[in-house]
């Protein structure tokens, strides 16, 4: 049987970085605008924070029970290393997808957006398909598509949407930005795993890629954020521009270097703490603004 601190593990918690990036900078907008709401903004952020637990217990049920996940590096796998039941794991998935839930419906009848409710069922859905179901889309190169809108784009939107009820280019470009490095997380885990999903079948964005183009898409997902970060700042304030000191914190040369296995778990973990940094700075200077 798993222990309290395996389970710990199993949820993850070096990647909660990337729920809580966004609903900073989603917050920061909101204080701009002088729309700042607090219990709004703590409801945001129990939902990224569930949704990031309940993804972690998902796809280490559904990895498990496939069978990918029984040879790779990295951190510890309930399902894949058979300390916890199958059923067990899918059932601390729910609860944590359940807890997303409650706080979301709390936010639809705070504002009345009942939009807001189909943004959550995609929420659930892609977090629940990404390695679950007949046709997961992590195993066919689409988990970065993920990342991108239901770790930076929605997220950072719709905290700012529920405490000012509005939406702004600003926010939307700032969204890109968070969701590109949380896309670099991923990048690099997937980076990692390469070898282990090739063997199993797993296709994911870097098996299909290849190693070297890979490192260069981490690449890219920097620069993109340094970009956005750029244009948020010709929207707000030049201030912003800031908020660009803390890429050079990306472990780039580690990842151009040819690092693979778990030589790359140096880079995985500043990479998912450039996206904690990042994310407090661009909203603390998105505030100041």
């Amino acid at each position: 049987m798993a222990t309290l601190g395996q389970w710990v593990e199993g949820s993850r918690p070096r990647t909660l970085p990337a729920a809580i990036a966004p609903v900073v900078v989603g917050t920061g907008l909101a204080i701009n605008l002088d729309s700042l709401r607090v219990d709004r903004a703590g409801l945001a952020l129990v939902v990224a924070l569930a949704l990031q637990v309940g993804v972690n217990f998902a796809n280490d049920y559904s990895d498990g029970i496939r069978g990918t996940d029984n040879k790779r590096v990295g951190p510890v796998r309930l399902v894949g290393q058979q300390l916890a039941r199958p059923q067990t794991v899918r059932l601390a998935a729910f609860i944590a997808f359940g807890t997303a839930c409650l706080a979301g419906l709390a936010l639809v009848l705070a504002t009345l957006a009942w939009w807001l409710l189909l943004v959550g069922a995609a929420c659930v859905a892609a977090a629940w398909l990404y390695t679950g179901g007949p046709k997961p889309y992590g195993y066919h190169g689409l988990g970065e598509v993920f990342v991108l809108v239901f770790f930076g784009v929605v997220p950072v939107v719709g905290t700012f949407y529920v405490q000012s009820e509005t939406i702004t280019l600003a926010a939307v470009t700032a969204s890109i930005g968070v969701g590109a490095l949380a896309c670099a997380v991923l990048i690099t885990n997937n980076l990692r795993d390469l070898p282990g999903d090739q063997e199993v079948g797993k296709y994911t964005l870097a098996v299909r890629l290849g190693d070297h183009r890979t490192r260069l898409l981490y690449v890219a997902c920097i620069a993109t954020a340094a970009t956005t970060t750029v244009l948020v700042a010709a929207f707000l304030s030049w201030l912003i521009m800031l908020a660009l000191a803390v890429l050079v914190m990306a472990p780039i040369r580690l990842v151009l270097g040819g690092a693979g296995g778990t030589a790359l778990i140096p880079a995985l973990k500043k990479t998912g703490l450039l996206v904690l940094i990042y994310g407090l700075g661009l909203g603390l200077l998105i505030a100041l603004a």
